[in-house]
């Protein structure tokens, strides 16, 4: 219970970007498969039916591009499949919320 106390902390703090959960959850999905580097495909997040149906997922990977927490790219030999990828933000944001969860942790309560 701890764990998820400091995670809504952190998550919560002003210089946080603005996510709902759904936005939270695909973004996570999309982060730990690039960290795996397993990079995921546009097609693949919209086929994540646990997160939503193909037209919700696809709006959510919208409003995550425009919040520039998301980028896409195609491999040069092939234009077809479009690839998501965390911005420097998002690993921004990512790597300040472990250094976060951190030090909370460190601190005695």
């Amino acid at each position: 219970m701890r764990f998820l106390q400091l995670a809504k902390s952190v998550q919560q703090l002003p210089d946080a970007p603005q996510l709902d959960a759904n936005e939270k959850a695909l973004l996570e999905e999309i982060a730990l498969r690039w960290f795996e580097n397993r990079v995921m495909t546009v097609r693949e997040a919209i086929g994540l039916s646990q997160l939503g149906s193909p037209a919700t997922l696809h709006k959510r990977i919208t409003r995550l591009r425009q919040k520039d927490l998301l980028k896409t790219f195609n491999q040069p030999e092939d234009k077809r499949a479009k690839y998501l990828i965390p911005t420097d933000k998002t690993i921004a944001m990512f790597g300040n919320f472990g250094k976060r969860m951190n030090s909370a942790i460190a601190t005695p309560t």
